[in-house]
């Protein structure tokens, strides 16, 4: 829980499998979600009286619905390709954390009920009963669990612990027992339009704001435009982008790429945010709840197309689900990809020579890239294979002098969870965050050692508040974490910039409070 002591794990020299330590984070748990974080997302305040019976019904409710789900909880043969692939299990050592035995959680009590051999032979199958302990077992691990699905590029059947991982929270928050963090956040949402409860005029003075330092910094007049009807661009991009460094750089260099490139957009105070929680807990309603603020928004504001900023799991769920969810988006622009991904509208300018860059004025970092386990794993970018990790890489390269990739197995479809994905970005699970960030600290390391890196961008608001929150724990600095367009925003030259040298960008002063604080 919050203010608990731990020990930083020591970076290994060799990724040495870890010896078991068994329920040595038993006693993490995230804060229970109160009843006024449940209610408006349609679950109960506290735990049901019948709260068994509600809980077996629920998963009997899932597995008719999505097929997958029951095929992935029939079709484990233990074989053990993923124990050691989980960064939790890695970091932690305790062995429910590796995916096979945390899916077990779910699977023991799927036999049970739903199984002809779990009904009559249960010790024989590895059944159980669904008790108090069980369910405080779910609780617990289930929520060290970053649903960033590592573990099923290495599993031979394809099981994706993610899907195990999000049903068993849905079932848990329909008999009462959600998780503070995601439901509050899934709640400003639904009352205000954004995660971290930003009312319209505070987001306007926001934008104002950043217009001023952007003018003053380059004498250029750059619009951060807000409800502006008849834009061709509606940007849908995480509320980080609108608290604190580097999130705030990041959202500076898009409005100076749709300035350059002459291109209309507009943010909407219906629909300011992108990162959509309802895939955390499971829930598909709620997903289409949020998702359809952003469809509302855009034919409300009569824009051509829609525009993703730097966010992961927003990327995930707007390149996945959002026509089915929210579609058909049959009155947009068919002439460009629906959704867009920011990376890949900077990525074609720069392919047209729209943009110009000065990489010199990046020449004070060298750089590394964290690929998003969302963007890496589960979507696309481009109209290439492997454009999710070719693209962001050549808008880096394009924008920077010196870069250099980590280790071939720790990136791209391999690439290590931040640590803090999957709804987890809270300091009630501050341990778990530190100890679960350790593969991706040691791979950093390595280029650090290698190479002389000195910062890491990416192209996800929680890998960046991860990160800047955790960097501290392995002697790293807090600014050594970058958006990918706050380096484009450094580097690009705007028409009519001012001749002299710009202010040096410091790579970002982070506040003591970060965004999953003020969440």
């Amino acid at each position: 829980m919050a203010g608990s002591k731990f020990e930083t794990p020591e970076l290994r020299e060799y990724p040495i499998i870890p010896k078991l330590q068994k329920d040595v984070m038993s006693h993490s748990k995230p804060f229970v979600a109160k009843e006024q974080h449940q209610e408006p997302l349609g679950f109960p305040g506290e735990l049901v009286d019948n709260w068994h019976d509600k809980a077996i019904e629920k998963m009997g409710d899932l597995q008719s619905k999505y097929r997958s789900l029951q095929v992935y909880l029939d079709s484990c043969v233990k074989c053990g390709a993923c124990t050691d692939k989980c960064h939790y299990y890695i970091g932690t050592k305790d062995p429910k954390n590796m995916p096979v035995a945390r899916q077990d959680l779910y699977r023991k009590v799927y036999r049970r009920y739903f199984t002809f051999a779990g009904k009559y032979f249960p010790k024989i199958v590895g059944a159980t009963d669904l008790t108090e302990k069980v369910l405080d077992d779910w609780y617990s691990y289930f929520h060290q669990c970053s649903q960033c699905r590592r573990c099923s590029v290495y599993c031979p059947y394809g099981i994706d612990t993610a899907e195990i991982s999000m049903a068993a929270r849905e079932v848990m928050d329909t008999i009462g027992v959600g998780q503070k963090y995601c439901n509050e956040i899934i709640s400003k949402v639904h009352k205000i339009g954004n995660n971290l409860g930003l009312p319209g005029p505070a987001l306007e003075n926001t934008l104002e704001g950043l217009e001023e330092d952007v003018e003053e910094e380059t004498g250029v007049s750059v619009k951060f435009p807000l409800d502006v009807k008849g834009a061709d661009v509606l940007l849908i991009t995480p509320s980080a982008d609108f608290f604190a460094e580097p999130h705030v750089d990041g959202l500076i260099g898009y409005a100076k790429v749709f300035h350059e490139a002459g291109i209309s957009w507009t943010i909407s105070s219906h629909a300011s945010e992108a990162a959509n929680f309802g895939m955390f807990i499971g829930s598909y309603e709620n997903m289409r709840k949020l998702a359809m603020r952003i469809r509302e928004a855009a034919i409300e504001l009569g824009v051509k197309r829609i525009v993703f900023g730097e966010c992961g799991h927003a990327w995930r769920v707007a390149y996945s689900f959002l026509n089915t969810l929210a579609g058909p988006w049959d009155f947009l622009d068919q002439n460009y990809p629906i959704p867009q991904h920011i990376c890949e509208v900077t990525y074609g300018l720069i392919q047209d020579n729209t943009l110009k860059f000065d990489k010199s004025k990046n020449d004070d970092m060298v750089l590394t890239y964290h690929d998003s386990c969302n963007v890496a794993r589960a979507s696309r970018m481009g109209d290439k294979a492997g454009g999710q990790f070719l693209i962001p890489r050549e808008v880096i390269k394009a924008a920077c002098n010196n870069f250099h990739d980590m280790s071939s197995d720790t990136i791209k479809e391999g690439t290590f969870c931040c640590g803090g994905g999957g709804g987890l970005l809270t300091d009630d699970l501050m341990e778990l965050r530190v100890k679960g960030a350790l593969p991706r600290m040691e791979a950093l390391q390595k280029v650090v050692e290698n190479h002389g890196v000195t910062h890491m961008a990416a192209i996800c608001a929680i890998c960046k508040s991860q990160f800047a929150k955790v960097f501290p724990y392995y002697d790293f600095s807090m600014d050594q974490i970058v958006s990918v367009h706050q380096l484009v925003s450094n580097a690009l030259i705007l028409t009519g910039q001012n001749d002299g040298e710009s202010e040096e960008n410091d790579g970002g002063k982070h506040p003591q409070q970060d965004i999953d604080e003020a969440a």
